[in-house]
């Protein structure tokens, strides 16, 4: 492989990755600003108490969203196969 096929390999595997992992990130995001607005409306001080929603709110957001982010994992790995195979 050339320094540019290499780049454009690293470029779609950098993209891949925001790609997958951006709905977990901004779901476990938005919980937690909603749990900081309750702890600050109520002034709960609890430094725990935002872990155990976020757990679960990330992991329901995981069940959904996996067959997305298999489907891109597979199409990323078919691009750099066949990048290999007519390499």
């Amino acid at each position: 492989m050339t320094g540019p096929e290499v780049m454009d390999v690293a470029r779609d595997a950098i993209v891949t990755l925001i790609i997958v992992a951006s709905p977990l990130m901004l779901v476990g995001l938005g919980v937690g600003v909603i749990i900081s607005l309750l702890q600050a409306l109520t002034q709960i001080q609890e430094s725990t108490l935002v872990f155990v929603p976020k757990i679960l709110a990330i992991f329901l957001a995981m069940l959904i969203v996996l067959p997305f982010m298999a489907d891109a994992m597979r199409s990323n790995f078919l691009r750099i196969a066949a990048h290999i195979t007519a390499g």
